[in-house]
């Protein structure tokens, strides 16, 4: 695979309507997933290292971007669903990698700006279900 350019990834929420939002703006994308681990060591584990028990953790993702705030239709659908709680569907376009969809919830939505400077924002997701891994074919 070659190199890919950051500013190919694509944040999307979907509209209610069936259809994916682009986010506007983004300047700076990042996903990570974590798992928690469950430490099943005890006294008789092998040279004291620990033990993992497999299959057992929980799993999540986590979405973050920065940018220029624009005022856009994407800026709206994610300033409602922050303020009225909900957990909208997402997607995150990996190129040349693939597409991952699933809930997220917002944890974070910042707005800043110097005097001198254009507004900025910055929203943080963390997953609220099960994802769902397309490989680019």
């Amino acid at each position: 695979m070659s190199a890919q350019r950051g500013k190919d990834i694509l944040l999307k929420i979907a509209d209610g309507n069936g259809a994916f939002v682009t986010c506007a703006g983004l300047r700076s994308k990042r996903l990570a997933f974590n798992t928690e681990t469950v430490d099943i060591t005890d006294a008789d584990s092998a040279g004291r290292w620990r033990e993992l028990l497999a299959g057992s953790a929980v799993q999540r993702a986590a979405i973050g971007g920065s940018g220029l705030f624009k005022d856009a239709q994407s800026d709206a659908l994610f300033r409602q669903a922050f303020f009225q709680g909900d957990i909208p569907l997402w997607q995150i376009i990996l190129p040349g990698f693939g597409l991952l969809q699933g809930l997220f919830q917002i944890t974070a939505l910042e707005y800043g700006g110097a005097h001198n400077a254009e507004m900025t924002f910055e929203i943080a997701l963390e997953s609220a279900g099960p994802l769902q891994f397309t490989e680019v074919a």
